[in-house]
């Protein structure tokens, strides 16, 4: 891992191979380690920086991100601090809530993007009053407690049982996600304003990625936009983490043969 300071916190990444950039944004309670059966394929062809957001992983906590558009900021000034003028954007998630924010404000970094299991939608507003209650929980009974319960839905549900080292090392990760970086995280994607119309009127390319049976983001919350620009891809018995229960068909949408 490698590490850069910014506004006085250490911010980890992986930063591997040559060419073109590819930037890879985990979800909550991720860290680049979420990408470790895609990186080694994606970098035969791209060069791929893979961040641990703010209290993710070995990133410390960024003061007061806590919402999706100071992701973003934050997310430009690591790029500057990296002196990458353009990058291809690839988010996971809650990676993918601050894509849509990135390419909403800094349209001109981008070659393109992808949202991968993730939605331009806002929260609901029972959505909304999880994740209020997500963060009592983490409060009340810590982050172990919290991971734990979280990690498992996250799979297909043939998945938690025959890809079990898969779960179990999705759940050491979330494990060092500080207290402080998952409720900001929580509190961000809680907040976050609707972002469709960035897919639907944006002329970059645009790769949608959708689990047929994620249990959180149903395909039809990302395939929200057609066009001659933007392709869909429905990854079958695949939930909420093609990178670990499909990570060949993932990288098959991104490498070029």
């Amino acid at each position: 891992m490698k590490t850069v300071q910014i506004k006085g916190s250490s911010v980890a990444y992986l930063d591997e191979g040559q060419g073109e950039a590819l930037f890879l944004m985990h979800g909550f309670c991720g860290s680049s380690a979420y990408w470790s059966k895609v990186i080694p394929k994606l970098t035969e062809q791209y060069r791929v920086i893979a961040i641990d957001l703010p209290g993710h992983g070995d990133s410390e906590v960024q003061d007061n991100v806590n919402q999706i558009d100071l992701y973003a900021d934050f997310i430009y000034q690591f790029l500057d601090s990296l002196k990458i003028e353009k990058v291809t954007m690839l988010g996971h998630s809650l990676g993918g809530y601050i894509t849509l924010a990135f390419a909403d404000k800094y349209s001109e970094r981008l070659n393109g993007f992808s949202l991968i299991h993730s939605t331009g939608f806002p929260d609901s507003e029972e959505a909304k009053k999880g994740r209020d209650s997500s963060a009592q929980k983490i409060d009340d009974e810590g982050i172990e407690a919290f991971i734990d319960g979280l990690i498992p839905k996250l799979f297909a549900p043939n998945n938690v049982k025959s890809q079990q080292n898969s779960v179990e090392e999705a759940i050491k990760i979330g494990y060092r996600t500080s207290l402080i970086g998952a409720k900001y995280a929580l509190e961000a994607m809680r907040d976050r304003t609707d972002r469709r119309a960035v897919i639907n009127n944006t002329e970059l390319p645009v790769v949608l990625v959708a689990g047929e049976e994620d249990q959180l983001i149903p395909s039809e919350k990302t395939f929200t936009a057609d066009g001659v620009n933007i392709k869909q891809v429905l990854l079958k018995n695949v939930g909420h983490m093609s990178m670990y229960e499909a990570p060949e068909e993932l990288v098959k949408v991104f490498v070029q043969r």
